[in-house]
């Protein structure tokens, strides 16, 4: 894994697929959850699968942002 090169999600990204996928709350209730709004939470949870999709096609290491 080491000498993979790395996709690193956010904490805020993180947050929201747990949210929307992992909780499957709908957007609304997760972007008050997140105390957002719903255009920038749909912002951050696309980014955040968009992070996922090239780590598993392309064959690189996913990392999460710690604080």
């Amino acid at each position: 894994m080491k000498d993979l090169e790395e996709v690193v999600l956010t904490m805020e990204e993180m947050e929201s697929l747990r949210l929307k996928d992992y909780k499957n709350l709908d957007q609304v209730t997760a972007a008050e959850k997140m105390k957002t709004s719903q255009s920038t939470f749909q912002r951050i949870l696309t980014s955040a699968r968009q992070k996922i999709a090239l780590a598993i096609v392309e064959g690189k290491a996913l990392e999460i942002e710690r604080e």
